[in-house]
């Protein structure tokens, strides 16, 4: 498969490492220093496939440097060939041979004990990351249809929603994420977790089904913005494909009796 090659000067470049214990997974972030104008090659999202599995990557329906300058290449592909991928690979492997190796992972997230800090953090990982992965596109869009009526109806109007999602990301300390979910009585509401938790699991302070949702850890935004955070929100909000959160917001409306 052709690579594309980027040259430029590396002014901050990330060493991603997990570490773990029995009670706690979580990233280390070191950020050394630049010493030398570097190479940096930058593969397609068609190289990337994860190890032989139940769960496998969701599909990139566009290059790289697509989101470029919002999110550039490097950013995307370091987001999506190695932490999506790695708590993909490692998901697959805790559930190898137990109870959840043939499960989906909505049911994995909703009965897994959560003390198991493995799972826990594989499980959401692969299932936060899928979906933001899934809501982005090149092309800025605005709300149609079924949601655009439903969020008119619930916040008000789009501006309403966009500032209250904001400001939501904005206060959010460390890392975690921020989330447009349906409730378990089918209403659309804002809501947050820390770390890779997510609103299926039973530790939810608003359980439901998330539609959208921006990925607040700092590998998703260090590179190009480093501590302008709220930068990153901004440029984030005009990349979500409303088309496909449409998609999920009705497929979520129909399961709702289930919950």
């Amino acid at each position: 498969m052709k690579k594309n090659i980027i040259r430029f000067t590396l002014t901050t470049s990330l060493l991603m490492l997990f570490s773990c214990n029995e009670n706690k997974l979580t990233e280390v972030v070191e950020v050394p220093l630049p010493t030398k104008e570097e190479k940096i090659i930058i593969g397609t999202p068609a190289d990337v496939k994860a190890d032989e599995g139940s769960f496998a990557l969701t599909k990139l329906p566009f290059g790289y440097d697509a989101l470029a300058p919002a999110i550039r290449s490097l950013t995307l592909e370091t987001h999506y060939s190695k932490h999506y991928l790695t708590y993909t690979n490692n998901l697959n492997k805790e559930i190898a041979s137990t109870e959840f190796e043939n499960a989906s992972i909505e049911d994995i997230l909703k009965k897994m004990d959560l003390n198991n800090a493995k799972l826990r953090q594989n499980a959401g990982g692969y299932y936060n990351h899928t979906l933001y992965f899934d809501i982005l596109t090149p092309k800025e869009q605005t709300p149609k249809d079924t949601l655009a009526g439903s969020i008119n109806k619930e916040f008000g109007s789009f501006k309403n929603l966009t500032t209250q999602f904001k400001n939501e990301a904005t206060k959010q300390f460390g890392s975690g994420w921020v989330w447009l979910i349906v409730d378990k009585a089918g209403k659309l509401q804002i809501t947050t977790t820390e770390n890779q938790d997510n609103p299926l699991m039973r530790n939810a302070l608003i359980p439901g089904t998330p539609i959208l949702g921006i990925d607040l850890w700092e590998h998703a935004y260090y590179l190009d913005y480093q501590n302008r955070k709220g930068s990153y929100i901004d440029a984030f909000y005009k990349l979500i494909n409303w088309e496909k959160v449409n998609e999920n917001y009705k497929t979520a409306l129909s399961k709702v009796k289930k919950y």
